[in-house]
């Protein structure tokens, strides 16, 4: 419980009316939780303006109310604060509100489009592995040390941010690796947070159904970097075209990491299998279980940030060799007749492109690749037909189906990835709208040796459907399928 005058310390506030010596218990941007004690924020969304349901906060007595715009009628008796931004406030207020816990710890935020996830799943094991109390905020799930706590968004709401940072405080951890989507930083999820180092991994084009342009896109992975303390470091993947522009304006220490090019932090490939990855990172060859280019990216990353922390570069290959990926990053079962499956999350042109040319690396030449792909419904359609055409330019048969359809017609988004197929990989690709239908496909096409990729969903446990989210498990069906057949 604290007073409101003093969660305010750090906002622009415009105007009140009513007492700031008012208890607050809680915060809130849910007016069907606001009630007597709780401080309800009007919040700006793309669907509903949060300040439509001011009355609802006054009927339920809240402490106070925050709001970018006054409503016409004041209730006696009721604390108004009328700030420049609320989701703004909304993040400096939480932020004071659980005691600066991003301040009590080293904060490591990673963005990109792709390997976000591994990055920090990384990073958390491999901080485990040197002894430290570390929390995880990511895609896949939450973590503080080995407690699991379940994920909704790849980045938190500005109040849920900062009680995990707190309960990770609280429990005596001393570094914390997450995940920053474009989205956070736009709706301002991070306001008030105070970062140790950024990392930024690769950018490519996706979610421009939500910033409308790649631009757009650019300039809000960009803004992570220019809120960064000038105490804080940016490590930068420099073989991305788009890294130096990441730092132009940061106050914080710029590094860069890279395969191609001759960086601070340099790694070179030597082989890559399908048991993992052979390395020289910075001089020393290590041996990784991971697989694939774009993993020695994230290892090469991973690495570059225990060594900005202070950790000894020797020790931290030796942890970083024994150390598997994160649940749905390339994650593989072998069937009885040594028919490899691969899940992985990739549901974007970049990143399906990567997962199929290390197929392309690690196969023989007498496995035939099979893929399963489908794509988000209420999401960039733009990508559709592209990711269609990786696939079947990379791959010997291509199976199309459904993702997450959320509230589209599964057809209508196969239709729109129908459109990149070539004529001349018509006989090589199908169309199976019922995903489980597309595995079980997959698998009695495949022959011993072959591989089947079954690519968009990778941890996920559920396909979600006008609003339903079913059980559904891509590892677990196919295993299933494998068994059902004796493959």
């Amino acid at each position: 419980m604290q007073l409101l005058q003093n969660i305010l310390q750090n906002v622009n506030v415009l105007g009140t009316h009513g007492p700031l010596g008012v208890q607050v218990q809680a915060i809130t941007f849910d007016s069907r939780q606001a009630k007597e004690g709780v401080m309800f924020v009007a919040m700006p969304g793309v669907q509903v303006d949060g300040h439509a349901f001011i009355p609802k906060a006054e009927a339920a007595k809240a402490a106070a109310i925050i709001c970018e715009t006054l409503p016409a009628q004041l209730q006696e008796g009721m604390t108004y604060v009328q700030v420049r931004n609320t989701p703004e406030a909304l993040g400096q207020m939480a932020s004071v509100f659980y005691g600066h816990p991003s301040r009590k710890l080293k904060l490591i935020g990673v963005t990109g489009t792709n390997g976000k996830t591994t990055s920090v799943t990384l990073l958390h094991k491999l901080f485990r592995e040197l002894g430290y109390h570390v929390g995880m905020i990511s895609t896949v799930q939450n973590q503080i040390d080995e407690e699991v706590i379940p994920s909704t968004h790849t980045t938190p709401d500005a109040i849920r941010l900062n009680e995990l940072l707190a309960k990770m405080v609280k429990a005596g951890c001393s570094h914390c690796f997450m995940e920053v989507s474009s989205h956070a930083m736009v709706q301002q999820r991070v306001a008030g947070i105070t970062f140790a180092g950024g990392v930024f991994t690769n950018i490519t084009h996706d979610h421009l159904d939500y910033h409308g342009s790649f631009d757009e896109y650019i300039k809000a992975k960009k803004s992570f970097f220019d809120m960064l303390p000038k105490n804080a470091f940016a490590l930068v993947n420099a073989d991305d075209k788009r890294g130096p522009i990441m730092v132009q304006n940061t106050k914080a220490s710029a590094h860069f990491y890279a395969l191609r090019k001759a960086e601070e932090f340099k790694a070179r490939i030597i082989d890559n299998t399908i048991q993992g990855l052979h390395l020289e990172v910075d001089g020393q060859e290590i041996w990784c279980k991971l697989i694939g280019a774009f993993n020695a990216y994230n290892l090469l990353g991973a690495y570059g940030v225990a060594v900005l922390l202070g950790e000894d570069p020797m020790e931290t290959l030796t942890v970083l060799s024994s150390l598997n990926s994160a649940a749905g990053r390339f994650d593989y079962i072998v069937s009885d007749s040594q028919i490899t499956g691969i899940v992985d999350y990739a549901h974007t042109p970049d990143a399906l492109e990567n997962v199929l040319n290390t197929i392309q690396q690690i196969r023989d030449p007498n496995q035939k690749v099979i893929t399963v792909v489908g794509c988000g419904g209420n999401r960039d359609a733009a990508k559709r037909p592209v990711m269609a055409d990786i696939a079947c330019r990379l791959s010997d048969k291509v199976i199309l189906t459904s993702d997450n359809p959320r509230f589209e017609e599964p057809q209508a988004i196969l239709d729109d990835m129908q459109k990149g197929v070539k004529p001349l990989d018509f006989k090589k690709t199908l169309s199976v709208l019922d995903r489980k239908e597309a595995i079980k496909t997959a698998c009695m096409l495949a022959e011993p040796n072959d591989i089947i990729l079954i690519a968009g969903k990778g941890h996920e446990t559920y396909q979600e459907i006008k609003g339903v989210k079913y059980d559904f498990d891509d590892k677990k069906i196919l295993r299933d399928m494998f068994e059902q057949f004796g493959k």
